[in-house]
């Protein structure tokens, strides 16, 4: 079996604004911190990147900006998943053109297509731009679930390479695993159970909390990989308040705060999302002390 395409540590990165805008400088500062701490890849224009929000101009100039940025030292997977298959087809092929490494693509949301329909919407994209593909499935927030099976059929398209599965539920690795053959990369978007899902046989997570506290994050996914669970069962304890804690809130506001609290963005959210309430962020704030962060 090759290696995977993609793994490790990738962050959902946040895009901090002011006035209303993209704040470049902080972008790149939070970016130059991530490359620093070690993680794997990122990933612009996701959900916690509030890529739904932005218009089609501001999306494609976050991942154009993230790509120059980054400079081939890292990953970057560009969030060019839209519920319409020609804008999809349209972010992907930009992402392609400014030279993204990949493209991470949601289930089509509020439509709630049938498994046929999303299966002819990622092949679609596929078939339309020579770019690897991860396929994210997280049907809390879309309304549509990627069945097991309408993933092993996506599997077989040669520019499908992986799913991130935000689905919490540990069975769907093994499922995976079993009847999936050849390479596909496996790779986690809910924070709390990587430690599971790794051990289940993933290779990877795309993380919110990295944006708080990448070197954990990466301390944490390095101690699974050396086959070390002792150690990464204590970065999992000093992890899960604020993996928790993140989504007290509406996602990415709580991030957004905590990075504010960091001294490396200010607290604004784009609507429809408001920052986040002063009555959760004396959680954040204990669980940013567990973590070490503060």
């Amino acid at each position: 079996m090759n290696a995977p395409l993609f793994k490790g540590v990738i962050t959902a990165l946040i895009t901090p604004l002011r006035d209303g805008n993209v704040d470049e400088a902080a972008f790149a500062k939070l970016l130059e911190r991530q490359i620093a701490a070690g993680v794997h890849g990122v990933v612009p224009m996701g959900t916690t990147g509030e890529g739904a929000s932005m218009d089609l101009d501001e999306h494609k100039h976050v991942i154009e900006l993230c790509v120059r940025l980054t400079a081939g030292r890292i990953a970057v997977i560009a969030g060019t998943g839209s519920p319409y298959t020609k804008e999809a087809i349209d972010l992907t092929r930009h992402a392609k053109t400014v030279g993204a490494d990949g493209a991470l693509i949601v289930t089509p949301y509020y439509i709630r297509p049938s498994q046929a329909g999303m299966a002819a919407h990622f092949e679609a994209v596929a078939d339309a731009v020579q770019l690897p593909i991860l396929l994210y499935n997280v049907p809390g927030r879309t309304g549509a679930d990627l069945s097991n099976e309408t993933v092993a059929r996506l599997a077989a398209h040669a520019n499908i390479v992986g799913i991130k599965d935000a689905t919490g539920d540990m069975s769907r690795v093994s499922w995976m695993r079993a009847n999936i053959d050849g390479q596909f990369d496996l790779i986690s978007g809910d924070d709390p159970s990587y430690l599971g899902y790794h051990a289940h046989g993933g290779v990877g997570l795309i993380s919110v909390a990295s944006n708080v506290a990448p070197e954990a994050m990466v301390a944490l996914h390095n101690a699974m990989t050396a086959g070390d669970y002792a150690t990464a069962r204590d970065w999992q304890d000093r992890l899960i308040s604020l993996c928790k804690a993140l989504f007290l809130d509406n996602s990415p506001a709580p991030t957004k705060y905590a990075l504010a609290k960091l001294g490396l963005c200010n607290e604004e959210a784009r609507l429809p999302l408001s920052p986040t309430s002063d009555a959760v962020k004396p959680f954040i704030d204990r669980a940013m002390a567990a973590a070490g962060v503060i």
